[in-house]
């Protein structure tokens, strides 16, 4: 039997099934049957972390992170997601107040990133992923240079994500402010970027980019996946 996976989603919906939808196909490849893992999800309540987010309410998100965790090991969850970066910036307050597993998005993005061989990498995200420290100390800590879009950028950056990728409005006119900026982090010595939101993957593929690009929802998921099918 694998194990459960508990997704708290909901931040937003759009990438939330961009998870689902990855566990669940990418098993059907690995093993050709449809035996992949439950998958049970708590989707949250957006708004209130936006503006919580906005109020610099960390504990307020912190709280409901564990709340929604515990719901899900209620549920029968035995190992979970919170399918989401910004909100990695609560990681270990949550973990340390909840016994069910929790996989962290910004370790598996240095994994990756290592893997890869990418010593200096750009790095999208949220004005809050972008801006403050825990993202980017959790990369520098493992070896890894981080460089970040300039401040009017990450504004841009941050702009398109909460204006649009949340709702699915998908534009090529954002597409191309995007990989405008990818270029620019590329000329500063960026060897890859990571896509610190998981919403971009919506907007940005790695088709579109001559620089390696890391996909952290889509490895988010993997990971969870990989974590349920090896007991």
């Amino acid at each position: 039997m694998h194990k459960k996976i508990g997704i708290i989603g909901g931040l937003s919906p759009e990438s939330t099934m961009s998870y689902y939808l990855h566990i669940t196909r990418s098993y059907v490849e690995k093993f050709g049957d449809y035996g992949y893992p439950e998958i049970i999800i708590y989707s949250v309540n957006l708004k209130n972390y936006h503006q919580w987010r906005d109020e610099n309410r960390w504990d307020l998100i912190s709280e409901d992170l564990i709340k929604a965790a515990n719901k899900l090991e209620a549920a029968g969850a035995e190992l979970g997601l919170i399918a989401t970066n910004t909100m990695h910036k609560v990681f270990n307050q949550v973990q340390s107040k909840v016994s069910l597993p929790l996989i962290n998005l910004i370790e598996a993005t240095a994994q990756e990133v290592q893997l890869k061989g990418i010593t200096t990498v750009a790095l999208l995200g949220t004005k809050f992923t972008m801006s403050e420290d825990f993202y980017i100390d959790g990369l520098r800590s493992r070896g890894l240079s981080v460089l970040v879009p300039s401040l009017a950028d990450q504004a841009c950056i941050h702009q398109i994500i909460v204006d649009e990728l949340v709702r699915g409005v998908i534009s090529a006119a954002s597409k191309q402010q995007y990989l405008d900026i990818i270029n620019k982090l590329k000329l500063q010595g960026a060897e890859g970027v990571i896509l610190g939101c998981t919403e971009i993957p919506l907007l940005i593929k790695a088709e579109d980019c001559d620089i390696t690009v890391i996909d952290t929802a889509t490895l988010h998921a993997e990971a969870a996946l990989l974590r349920a099918i090896s007991r």
